[in-house]
């Protein structure tokens, strides 16, 4: 290696670690802010607990539907007996001294990485422009507004969305002998975990579209490799122990994936054809 790829090699290694060090102080200062709020934020992934979500409500529509139609089903199946359910408190337990302030941090941390984010993708942005053209680095504004945009769609779309389900899921197992008892740590650990997973899925679809425009991936290179995209979301979502959190995984993944097809086609670089010599435009 040549003593100009070596001092190359420096500045980008140097380059790198002043972005990082300025993400770094965003979060953490993000992390100062979302500590005042860290308490609503584990209340609201509390919510499900209680056994009344938005899948409640869908079951009392169906109940009725099913009350009008076939009162005889719903008598014989004890229907009214799910609907009329009290809601129950249920809450989460530690066994460790200082868990639940180290779990305020985790929150806090994640939560402070989310207000962090717009600095986070400027920064990444500064870090490739060098090798950008005058005109791909107008879509800076762009590649930060739509970065942070989607990640926090799919945080919310996993904490509105799936999380009620999977705690529902776990809840349809108490019986008689068998009563739920959550730890504090498991608990915000495996909603934090799906939180940062469900936002960088959704990230996908705008990191394909930027490199469509920068004219490094194509229509015609995904498109062909759906399978190995299917097979490769179900690789990810095995190292979750749970066949239900596997599946709310996978199918986003996927799904993320198909949008991301679509994003090329539609607003990746068109392919030029070249006008023969001699013929008039």
């Amino acid at each position: 290696m040549t003593e100009e790829k070596v001092s190359t090699l420096i500045e980008h290694l140097a380059e790198l670690r002043m972005r990082l060090i300025v993400s770094i102080i965003a979060v953490v200062v993000g992390m100062g802010v979302a500590w005042n709020f860290s308490n609503n934020l584990l209340d609201f992934m509390e919510r499900p607990l209680t056994g009344r979500t938005y899948l409640t409500e869908i079951k009392k529509d169906i109940y009725a539907q099913v009350k009008e139609l076939a009162p005889g089903l719903y008598s014989y199946y004890k229907l009214e007996q799910e609907v009329n359910a009290p809601e129950k408190q249920r809450v989460l337990n530690y066994s460790a001294p200082l868990e639940p302030f180290f779990m305020q941090c985790k929150i806090s941390m994640l939560a402070g990485f989310v207000l962090a984010l717009p600095v986070v993708f400027y920064q990444l942005w500064l870090f490739i422009a060098p090798g950008l053209t005058r005109r791909e680095r107008r879509m800076v504004v762009p590649f930060v507004t739509a970065g942070t945009m989607t990640f926090c769609i799919g945080a919310m779309f996993f904490l509105t969305i799936i999380w009620p389900v999977i705690i529902n899921f776990s809840l349809s197992y108490e019986a008689e002998g068998l009563q739920s008892w959550f730890n504090i740590s498991a608990y915000v650990n495996f909603c934090l975990r799906l939180i940062l997973i469900f936002g960088l899925i959704f990230e996908l679809p705008v990191m394909a579209l930027i490199l469509a425009r920068f004219g490094l991936v194509t229509y015609k290179m995904l498109a062909p490799n759906r399978k190995y995209a299917l097979l490769a979301s179900a690789v990810v979502a095995a190292f979750h122990a749970d066949l239900i959190t596997m599946f709310v995984i996978m199918i986003p993944i996927y799904f993320m994936y198909e949008v991301s097809v679509w994003m090329t086609l539609i607003f990746g670089k068109k392919d030029t054809v070249e006008e023969p010599e001699g013929q008039e435009a």
